[in-house]
C-alpha cells in the first residue's frame, strides 16, 4: 500500500497544478486579472487553495506561453501587448500557418483533411451565436487542425507555444475587432485554397488572412 501513495500523490499534485493553470488562463483571456496587474502569490494560492509551490510551477508555464512577463526583479505581472508585438505573432503565425498549408497541399489525397477543416469551419458557426470565449476557441481550434493535420508535431508545438499571445491579442483589441476576424466566409477561403493543391494560393491566402487579422486587430 506504500508504495502505491507516491503515484497518487504524484496525480493529484499535477490535477492541481492543471487546474490552477486552467484558472489563471480563464482570468487572464477573460480580462479578469487585466494587462498590467502584478501578481501576488500569498493571495493567489489562497484564492485558489493551492500550495505556493504549485502555484509558481503554474505561473512559469503561463510565462512561457506569454500571458505573463517578469519585470526586473523577476515579480510576475498581465503581460500587456502593444502593436508590434502582435504583428509580430501574426507574422510568425503566418510562417506556421503557410507551411502547414503547402503540407497539406502536397498531400496526394486531401479529402480527408478537407473534411476535417470543414467539421471545424462548421463548429466555428455553430459558435457564431455562444459567447466570445466559445468564439475564439472554436477559431483557435480551425488553425490548430490546420497545423495538426500536418502530422508535423514540431509545428504543432510551436503554434501552440503562440496561443496565449493569439488570445492576449484579442483582449489587447477588444470585442468588435476580434470578432470580426472570426468570420465562417474568411476560413472557408483557407480550404477552398488547399482544395486545389496550388502551393502558390494557398500561402497567400494565409498570408492574406494573418495581414488583415493583424491590422484589424491594431487599427
Amino acid at each position: 500500500m506504500a508504495g502505491a501513495t507516491a503515484p497518487l500523490l504524484g496525480l493529484e499534485k499535477k490535477s492541481l497544478r492543471e487546474q490552477a493553470l486552467s484558472a489563471l488562463r480563464t482570468a487572464i483571456t477573460s480580462g479578469e486579472l487585466e494587462p498590467g496587474r502584478h501578481l501576488v502569490e500569498t493571495e493567489l494560492s489562497d484564492m485558489l487553495q493551492i500550495s505556493r509551490g504549485t502555484l509558481r510551477e503554474a505561473l512559469r508555464q503561463l510565462e512561457q506561453e506569454g500571458l505573463l512577463s517578469a519585470g526586473p526583479r523577476g515579480r510576475l505581472s498581465v503581460r500587456h501587448l502593444d502593436a508590434k508585438e502582435i504583428r509580430d505573432i501574426y507574422s510568425v503565425r503566418a510562417a506556421l500557418e503557410s507551411l502547414a498549408a503547402r503540407t497539406l497541399c502536397e498531400l496526394p489525397d486531401r479529402q480527408q483533411v478537407i473534411t476535417s477543416l470543414r467539421s471545424a469551419i462548421d463548429a466555428m458557426a455553430a459558435a457564431a451565436k455562444g459567447s466570445l470565449e466559445e468564439r475564439i476557441e472554436s477559431d483557435l481550434e480551425f488553425h490548430r487542425t490546420l497545423c495538426r493535420l500536418t502530422g508535423n508535431e514540431t509545428l504543432l508545438h510551436s503554434w501552440e507555444s503562440l496561443e496565449g499571445s493569439i488570445r492576449m491579442s484579442i483582449m489587447f483589441a477588444g470585442l468588435e475587432k476580434g470578432v470580426k476576424n472570426m468570420s465562417v466566409e474568411r476560413h472557408h477561403d483557407i480550404v477552398a485554397a488547399i482544395e486545389t493543391g496550388d502551393v502558390s494560393l494557398a500561402r497567400k491566402t494565409i498570408l492574406e488572412h494573418m495581414d488583415s487579422a493583424a491590422a484589424e486587430l491594431v487599427a
